[in-house]
């Protein structure tokens, strides 16, 4: 087996020791600002599958969700029944909300995908691979040079989460 098959073994069956670094990381990572810009992966064989390379104009981004929050906040004032639907019907998963929020932030990037690296009651966190558009390293490479003129991919679902929210997985 190579390295990535190891890893993702571990982390699809940890044992009690990475249990506890999960929890860990968890513990710091409710602490840290909702979105925050990393150094390197933190699932290294998931990044790579989902197309991150270790090069200039690669970001790598950890995004916090909160979980639940599939109905409107409770009203304060006004009584009339226009006002009392509480239900708000989201057609998105989490992971593409992550995705839009990351994308707002780092305007010059473009989404390239994303993966779920922990939850715990409160929060999803996930870890969005940005890419640099007008990067010189970017603009030469052969697969990558087209993100460059297909501006918010994001908000579009053309990213894999957002085409799973859409039903083009199959």
């Amino acid at each position: 087996m190579s390295l990535y098959k190891y890893i993702r073994a571990a982390w699809k069956k940890p044992k009690a020791t990475l249990k506890e670094i999960n929890k860990k990381r968890v513990y710091s990572w409710r602490r840290e600002p909702s979105t925050i810009r990393i150094n390197r992966p933190t699932r290294l064989d998931r990044a790579r599958s989902l197309g991150y390379k270790a090069k200039q104009g690669f970001i790598i981004v950890r995004q916090r969700v909160k979980r639940g929050g599939r109905q409107r906040e409770k009203f304060k004032a006004g009584r009339r029944p226009k006002h009392m639907r509480r239900k708000k019907i989201v057609n998105k998963n989490y992971q593409q909300i992550a995705e839009e929020r990351t994308n707002r932030k780092f305007v010059n990037c473009e989404v390239l995908n994303s993966y779920n690296v922990g939850k715990d009651g409160e929060y999803y966190w996930y870890e969005v691979i940005l890419v640099d558009t007008f990067h010189p390293q970017i603009l030469s490479n052969e697969k990558l040079h087209n993100l460059a003129f297909k501006r918010g991919r994001t908000y579009r679902g053309l990213t894999s989460a957002g085409r799973k929210s859409r039903g083009l997985r199959k």
